[in-house]
C-alpha cells in the first residue's frame, strides 16, 4: 500500500512531536516511564519551588519535583509530588527544605530521620520547610544586636572619654620616649657586638698561648722527680726535728740558755754589773784613765 506525501509528512510531525515532549521531559529530570516511589511534602511556602527541581540526601542527587499542587481553598497547605529512587529508603522522621544558592537556584534537601524508627511507606507525607540559611540566621541575631547597641554605646562613650584624658596622650609621649630609649640601647648593642666580635679572636688566640704554657707547665711537673724532693723534704724536716729536741733539752748554749734558769740570773746580773760600771765610768774617768804630762800621778 502506497502512503501519500501528506501521511508521510503527518507521521514525521508527530514523532517530532513526541521526541520533543520527550526531551523536554528529560532535560526537567523527569522520566516518564520511570519506576521511583513517589513520596508528598506539604509545605506552607514553596519559596520559588517548581517542578524539576533537584532533591537531595546528604548532598547527592536522589530525585526530582514531579509537580506542585496549590489548594487554592487552603493557601497554607501546598503540596509536592515528588519522585525518589526506588531504593532509597526513607526513615520515619524525614523533613524536606527548600533550600537555594547565591545565584538563586532552588532545591530540596531530605534531612534524614533515625533509620531504628522504622522505614516510611511509599505515598506518604513529609513534612516540609524553608532552610533558614546565611540571612535568616542573621535574622535571628539581630534582636540580640539591638540589646547590644545600648551597651555598645556606653562602652563607645567611656572610651572617648578616656582618650580625652591628657594622661594617655602623656602616656603616649612616655611610649615614644621608651621607644626612643630602646632603640638606641639596640644600637649600642649591636656597636658592643660588633668590637666582640672583632676581639674575639684575639682572645682565641691569648686562650690558645695560655693553653700551651699550661700544657707546658703541666709536662715540667711530670717531669720533676717528686720522690727525690719528698726525700730531701723530710730530711729536711728530720733536722728540723732534731734542732727542735736540742733546743727543747739542757745540752748545748741554746738549750741552756733556754732552759737553765740560773744561767739566766748570772747573764742578767752581769749585766746589771756591766751597766753599774759604765755609769761610774762615765762620773768618774779619772779613777780608770789617768793621763799627765808631766809624770805627776794625781791622788
Amino acid at each position: 500500500m502506497k502512503i501519500s506525501k501528506e501521511v508521510q509528512i503527518a507521521l514525521v510531525a508527530i514523532a517530532a512531536i513526541v521526541v520533543l515532549f520527550f526531551g523536554m521531559q528529560f532535560l526537567k529530570g523527569q522520566h516518564l516511564f520511570s519506576t521511583d516511589n513517589t513520596y508528598y511534602i506539604k509545605f506552607k511556602n514553596v519559596s520559588g519551588l517548581t517542578a524539576s527541581c533537584p532533591i537531595f540526601a546528604n548532598g547527592y542527587k536522589v530525585g526530582v519535583v514531579d509537580r506542585i499542587d496549590y489548594d487554592f481553598a487552603s493557601p497554607d497547605a501546598i503540596v509536592a509530588v515528588v519522585s525518589v529512587n526506588r531504593e532509597m529508603k526513607m526513615p520515619r522522621g524525614t523533613v524536606a527544605e527548600i533550600a537555594s544558592d547565591m545565584l538563586g537556584n532552588v532545591k530540596l534537601q531530605l534531612l534524614m530521620g533515625d533509620m531504628a524508627e522504622g522505614v516510611m511507606a511509599v505515598g506518604d507525607t513529609i513534612a516540609g520547610g524553608i532552610e533558614k540559611g546565611t540571612m535568616g540566621k542573621a535574622a535571628d541575631i539581630i534582636p540580640q544586636i539591638g540589646q547590644m547597641l545600648p551597651k555598645l554605646d556606653s562602652i563607645l562613650a567611656s572610651v572617648n572619654n578616656l582618650l580625652a584624658d591628657p594622661a594617655v596622650g602623656n602616656t603616649l609621649h612616655n611610649v615614644e620616649q621608651i621607644t626612643a630609649g630602646l632603640t638606641t640601647t639596640t644600637t649600642e648593642l649591636q656597636h658592643l657586638s660588633a668590637n666582640l666580635n672583632r676581639q674575639v679572636p684575639g682572645m682565641l688566640t691569648k686562650a690558645d698561648t695560655m693553653l700551651g704554657n699550661t700544657e707546658r707547665l703541666t709536662r715540667n711537673l711530670s717531669e720533676v722527680d717528686v720522690a727525690a724532693m719528698m726525700d730531701k723534704v723530710n730530711t729536711t724536716l728530720s733536722n728540723v726535728e732534731q734542732m727542735t729536741a736540742t733546743l727543747n733539752s739542757k745540752e748545748g748554749t741554746l738549750g741552756l740558755l733556754m732552759r737553765d734558769a740560773s744561767l739566766y740570773s748570772n747573764l742578767n746580773a752581769t749585766m746589771t754589773h756591766a751597766d753599774s760600771l759604765m755609769i761610774d765610768l762615765k762620773s768618774h774617768p779619772k779613777r780608770y784613765v789617768h793621763f799627765s804630762i808631766f809624770g805627776k800621778k794625781d791622788k
